[in-house]
């Protein structure tokens, strides 16, 4: 499967969304906000970032910008999830808060194998 990297500022959201990748056979990395998930993207590239838009330090938006703007990192697939997903500019899909756990897993599936083709 694949290396995600769940980005959000809610830990109950974060266990949830590990839970569900992890039982979809995923392995899965946490961070709390977009700071964290740019150091944790930049020592160990995951296959795609999932991340909500509304958090403290850094929020989806500006991490997204700044995923695109680097060379080592345009080509990570970005899926955002958030209340308000109209913010995510620049992911390769969105979806709205709350969501279904099977759109979610179709989605991400999406993106991943769409990674692997461009890699």
């Amino acid at each position: 499967m694949g290396r995600i990297l769940v980005v959000d500022d809610e830990p109950d959201l974060r266990f949830l969304l590990r839970r569900i990748f992890s039982r979809a056979g995923h392995e899965v990395g946490e961070a709390g906000d977009g700071a964290a998930a740019l150091a944790s993207v930049h020592a160990a590239p995951p296959d795609l970032v999932v991340t909500d838009m509304m958090m403290p330090v850094m929020d989806g938006v500006e991490l997204i910008r700044r995923l695109r703007c680097d060379p080592k990192t345009e080509a990570i697939p970005i899926l955002a999830v958030s209340g308000d997903w109209q913010l995510a500019v620049g992911a390769d899909a969105a979806l709205a808060k709350p969501y279904q756990q099977e759109e979610l897993l179709a989605v991400a599936d999406g993106l991943l194998r769409k990674g692997r083709e461009v890699r």
